[in-house]
């Protein structure tokens, strides 16, 4: 699928066992792409995987903990989880975010 567009991509929550991010994802051979919303107050609580993990805000404001440094980030601001590092993202409004993660034995967001 070279070419896609996300509003033909059905939503789902993504990581419901850590956090409340919804959207469509879409899935490569080594990197997988969310277009995800969460509403304010949700999030994802801390937690750590094997993936990388870059975030970026589209619209909306979050407060990211990362290793243990608190930062708020608002559109066009994000942050970069390394493997295996502990984070929590709660929107401190509503937000839409693009959320990308490398495959780690097939599974990106899916975890």
């Amino acid at each position: 699928m070279p070419f896609f567009r996300f509003a033909d991509i059905p939503s789902e929550y993504v990581t419901p066992k850590y956090s409340k991010a919804f959207g469509p994802l879409l899935t490569g051979m080594q990197i997988e792409i969310g277009r995800l919303r969460f509403g304010k107050g949700q999030g994802a609580v801390p937690h750590a995987h094997p993936q990388e993990q870059v975030m970026v805000v589209l619209t909306g404001r979050l407060r990211v903990i990362l290793d243990g440094q608190a930062t708020d980030v608002g559109p066009g601001e994000g942050f970069l989880a390394p493997p295996n590092v502990l984070h929590q993202v709660t929107a401190l409004e509503d937000a839409e975010v693009l959320s990308c993660k490398g495959l780690v034995d097939g599974r990106g967001h899916r975890i």
